[in-house]
């Protein structure tokens, strides 16, 4: 990935995605924001206890470091889930109930989802013009998040799933996510071959390759062109918020996809 900063605001790009002009995308750093204390400093999480206004001001840095304006943002109450709403011109300034992946062919409307380390997945189809912003962390990818967008990317837009180039965000890596029963039991119930997921760990701990199963799953969907960005929320806790690492007292980072207005 490229890492960029604009007036003291840190955010990384997929190599891949910055070779197509009509999109504009970044996942931005906890860096250079107004929060503080357990927030400090970029956070847009809205409610998690951090003053309101400071994150109205992150959201405005935002907007500002990638030149769109906050008022056209859409977003959505992200609930773990796999509901995929489609995003329009109007549903700028609005978040969608209950949905984690948003999707959209419309230039000029902004999609941001919110993490911390959840996986932010992003897909481009740079033939019909369409993008796709998921959250997806276990329990949307057994819900079926990723496949689901895929899928609606077909039914809406008409996109082929070889045509997208899909990018992986930070994320909690293998060697983070320390995982218990009731998690290996579901990832099992899904994945045919899920012990490539289920990395051991002596004696007898099991971490999950999230991102590995997130590949998996995009690829099975027929997505060939990914690029993974390997990098670990909970180990860089100076870049990112991490709900593991932090123990759940921590903030949101954003991920922000659009396409371009001619």
């Amino acid at each position: 990935m490229i890492r960029r900063s604009r007036n003291g605001v840190v955010f990384y790009q997929f190599e891949s995605l910055a070779q197509h002009p009509p999109v504009m995308h970044a996942i931005f750093t906890r860096l250079g924001g107004k929060s503080s204390g357990d927030f400090n400093s970029l956070n847009v999480g809205q409610e998690l206890g951090d003053d309101p206004a400071a994150v109205q001001e992150n959201l405005d840095l935002i907007s500002q470091a990638l030149g769109f304006d906050s008022a056209h943002l859409a977003t959505a109450h992200q609930v773990h889930g796999a509901r995929v709403a489609v995003v329009g011109a109007d549903e700028r300034g609005s978040a969608q109930p209950q949905t984690d992946s948003l999707i959209s062919a419309e230039p000029g409307s902004c999609l941001l989802l919110r993490f911390a380390d959840c996986l932010p997945l992003m897909l481009y189809d740079p033939v019909r013009r369409a993008i796709a912003l998921v959250h997806a962390g276990w329990r949307g990818l057994v819900a079926g998040v990723v496949i689901n967008t895929v899928l609606r990317l077909q039914h809406a837009f008409a996109c082929r799933p070889s045509d997208l180039v899909a990018g992986l965000g930070p994320t909690i890596g293998p060697c983070c996510y320390k995982v218990g029963p009731d998690l290996i039991s579901e990832v099992k119930r899904v994945f045919d071959d899920p012990g490539q997921f289920l990395v051991s760990q002596p004696p007898g701990i099991v971490h999950l390759d999230l991102p590995g199963a997130a590949r998996w799953q995009l690829r099975q969907a027929g997505v060939q062109q990914i690029e993974d960005s390997g990098m670990c929320t909970a180990c860089h806790t100076d870049e990112f918020f991490s709900y593991r690492a932090e123990q759940g007292r921590t903030g949101r980072f954003a991920a922000v996809l659009a396409l371009r207005t001619p």
